[in-house]
């Protein structure tokens, strides 16, 4: 019973994560019409989270410094690969390829965490897992519509792929340690930290011109109308990132990185979704049908799962990034 809660419970976390993980890309929309450069979008975005999220998290640290001294390669692993790598790679892949092609490409970090959990954990995938695997992939080609007007180059699928890596960090990170541990870092301030160093190393990037870094305090268009710039700059600060990735750090905890990474594509989904009511952009039939997809592939994948506890991923002794000692 205890176990079937805790599924519950990680399963609903997950999804609200995949929810507001996917109103990034109507807030973004908006600011990018409005003059703002992918890297100016992505370092506000990142900086500003973490600092909303600075009073949550320090009332979460209650004074435990030792805890975030303790999980530092934890958190630079993060913020490094997870947030600003990730980010780096998939705005550098929609240079060379399709916006649906470099989303696409990015999913695919879903594939590399099952891999490490069969490699480095030994949990190889069930028949449902497979199936349900193909199933998203087949959905999101669809809903993506990378068919439609793919444009593909060598140098932009490896920027997909490093992106799709970033992605896999994300989850194998998030769910290294037991959501019951008292002594763990709260998802919230490991979320917080792992975001300063992020919106440090970008902020440092477009300083270099590494990362062209661009922004604007016109007005945007969201919903038909024009609204101040704060509006979708605080969406996406607040309920994109600091809530996104706060939740999703806490289902991965309570789902492990497989059935967290899945239930993630959902994202997708919502994206369209949030795209359809903030920007009007109706979704197609095909998308429909990519999406119920998507859909079948979560839910054989959960029943896979449930054939087995749901528990965090171990950590192995001697890893380099440790998580807990």
């Amino acid at each position: 019973m205890g176990s079937s809660r805790t599924a519950a419970t990680g399963l609903g976390i997950a999804v609200l994560s995949a929810a507001t993980f996917a109103t990034s890309g109507s807030f973004a929309d908006s600011l990018l019409a409005a003059g703002w450069t992918p890297g100016g979008a992505v370092t506000v975005r990142i900086g500003l989270a973490a600092l909303l999220l600075t009073p949550v998290a320090l009332v979460s640290l209650r004074g435990r410094w030792g805890a975030l001294r303790r999980d530092a390669g934890a958190v630079l692993a993060y913020g490094l690969v997870a947030l600003a790598g990730c980010q780096w790679c998939f705005f550098n892949a929609i240079e060379h390829v399709s916006v649906g092609v470099a989303l696409l490409l990015e999913y695919c970090g879903v594939l590399l965490v099952v891999l490490w959990t069969w490699l480095r954990h030994g949990r190889r995938p069930g028949a449902r897992t497979i199936v349900g695997g193909v199933l998203a992939v087949a959905g999101l080609c669809l809903v993506l519509d990378v068919f439609g007007h793919a444009h593909v180059d060598v140098v932009g699928v490896l920027w997909g792929l490093g992106a799709a890596l970033g992605l896999a960090v994300y989850y194998v990170l998030s769910s290294r340690v037991d959501a019951a541990d008292s002594d763990a870092l709260p998802p919230v301030a490991l979320a917080w930290a792992a975001m300063i160093v992020g919106a440090g190393v970008l902020a440092v990037a477009g300083l270099v011109g590494a990362v062209p870094f661009a922004v604007s305090t016109q007005d945007v268009h969201i919903l038909g109308h024009a609204v101040s710039v704060v509006v979708p700059v605080l969406g996406v600060a607040l309920i994109a990132t600091a809530v996104a990735y706060t939740t999703g750090i806490a289902a991965a905890r309570l789902l492990g990185a497989r059935l967290a990474s899945f239930v993630g594509l959902a994202e997708v989904l919502f994206a369209i979704l949030w795209a359809w009511l903030l920007l009007r952009q109706v979704p197609t039939l095909v998308q429909g049908v990519g999406g119920l997809l998507v859909l079948a592939g979560i839910v054989l994948v959960r029943s896979d799962e449930s054939d087995a506890e749901i528990a965090p991923d171990p950590l192995p002794a001697g890893d380099l990034v440790q998580t807990r000692r």
